[in-house]
C-alpha cells in the first residue's frame, strides 16, 4: 500500500495550491480518503476527507477554502486550497481506509494508511 501526497510549496497569503494523493496497492474504490495536517509543535489536524460515494466532510477551519475530489480513474485524490493564509502552513497527510464510520472520519486514528506528507508554506 503506497500513498504519495504532493504539491505542497511556498505561496503567498491569499494564494492557492492543490496537493494530490496518487495510490497503489489497494482497491482504491473501496476506500475512504482523509488529509490532515501538522504544524510545529501543534497536535495533527483534520483537514477533510471523501468517501467512496464521494462526500465530502472539512474541518472547519479550511470549510468555504479547501475543496476535495477523488479520481476514480486515476485512484488519487486532489485538495484545492484557496485563500491560503499563513496558519494553513504545516505538513499535509493523506490517509487512507475502508471501514470508518460517519464519526470517525474526523480521527487520525481511524485511518490505517498514510503518506509521507507534504510541506505547505504560506508566507504573510
Amino acid at each position: 500500500v503506497q500513498l504519495q501526497a504532493s504539491g505542497g510549496g511556498v505561496v503567498q497569503a491569499g494564494g492557492s495550491l492543490r496537493l494530490s494523493c496518487a495510490t497503489s496497492g489497494f482497491t482504491f474504490t473501496d476506500h475512504e480518503i482523509g488529509w490532515f495536517r501538522q504544524a510545529p509543535g501543534k497536535e495533527r489536524e483534520f483537514v477533510a476527507a471523501i468517501n467512496r460515494s464521494r462526500y465530502t466532510y472539512y474541518g472547519d477551519s479550511v470549510k468555504g477554502r479547501f475543496t476535495l475530489s477523488r479520481d476514480n480513474a486515476k485512484n488519487t485524490v486532489f485538495l484545492v486550497m484557496n485563500n491560503l493564509a499563513p496558519e494553513d502552513t504545516a505538513v499535509y497527510y493523506c490517509a487512507a481506509d475502508d471501514r470508518i464510520i460517519v464519526s470517525s472520519y474526523y480521527s487520525d486514528t481511524a485511518y490505517d494508511y498514510w503518506g509521507q506528507g507534504t510541506l505547505v508554506t504560506v508566507s504573510s
